[in-house]
Formats: structure tokens, sequence, C-alpha cells
């Protein structure tokens, strides 16, 4: 089987259940929210009080860093499902837009799914961790460091313990002066 380019550090960043990259900016799973979590989200956001829905798309971007960005098609097809099952009310509020509540039928079907949501707002947590080395700037820097990653493990990895310690010493002093800049 063919190898793509950058397979071999799949798994290396892993900091999710099962060597799962937990949502991780660069790869493994590739959308944010598994099945049924976003209305788990949802729910979740409107247990502290009625939102308007751009109000939740919006919390979600900021649970998550700014790393994962809601869309209309998302967030208010889910919110019109809710509503019809009766997991959360709509009320006509100013300028008639539309704000959101959960109803207590909501509340027993969070309570059902709290295992859910807490994995939904870990994996935010550590997408937000995450959301300063997005930034333009760092993305610039980010293809030399993994190049620089990529050669000391190579050469450490065929190296004798002075070559290793050699190696360490070089990334070591390249961190300092990092740190420093």
């Amino acid at each position: 089987m063919h190898k793509r380019r950058g397979d071999s550090w799949r798994g290396f960043f892993s900091f999710g259940e099962h060597g799962r990259h937990a949502g991780a900016p660069w790869g493994g799973r590739r959308r944010f929210f598994e099945s049924g979590e976003v209305r788990i989200a949802l729910l979740s956001l409107l247990k502290d009080g009625p939102k308007h829905g751009y109000e939740l798309m919006k919390e979600l971007e900021a649970r998550s860093g700014g790393m994962y960005k809601a869309s209309a098609g998302t967030v208010y097809p889910n919110l019109q499902m809710m509503e019809d099952e009766g997991l959360i009310k709509a009320e006509v509020k100013d300028e008639g837009k539309r704000a959101y509540a959960i109803t207590d039928a909501g509340r027993a079907e969070l309570a059902k799914h709290k295992e859910a949501a807490d994995r939904v707002w870990s994996r935010a947590s550590q997408w937000d961790d995450w959301s300063d080395m997005m930034s333009p700037g760092a993305l610039e820097v980010m293809g030399p460091a993994m190049r620089l990653a990529r050669a000391a493990f190579s050469k450490a990895a065929k190296g004798d313990d002075k070559l290793v310690e050699r190696i360490r010493q070089i990334l070591t002093n390249a961190a300092q002066e990092v740190e420093k800049a």
C-alpha cells in the first residue's frame, strides 16, 4: 500500500480516546461533531437560558476557540427538529427574531446524554488549546517546525547515545532562542 506524505505523523499527536485525534485541527477526525452531537451541544447551551440561533452559532465558535464555525445550515435545521420534538420552544422576541429555550423534555434528553455533552465540551476545550497555534503567523512556521522534528526523529532513531544527546541539545537551544524572540 502506498503511504501518503505525512502519514508517518498520524497518531503522534493523538490525545483522544483510542489514539483518535479527538477533533484535532491537523486531521484524524473530519468533522468536529459526530452524529447527534450538534443537538446535544445546542441543548447544553440552551440550559443556561434562551438564545437566538446566531448567538448559539457564536457560542459554539467561542467554545472551540474559533476552530469550529457553526453554519446556519447546521444549526437551524437542528433547532427546528428539536422544536418539533418538544425539546425546545421558540418565542418571537425583539425585532421578530426567534429565541430558543430548553423545555423540561429537553432537559431530560440532555441528562440522558450527559456523557456525550461532556465529550463535546472536552473536545471543544482541546480545540481551544490549539487555536492560537492555528493563526496565520503560526501556520507560517509550522512547515519548518515539522521538518525540524522529522529530521531530529529520523537521525535520533538511527544514532548512538552521543548523537541523540547532540540532537537534544540542538533542539533545546532552538526552543530557547524561539522563546526569547
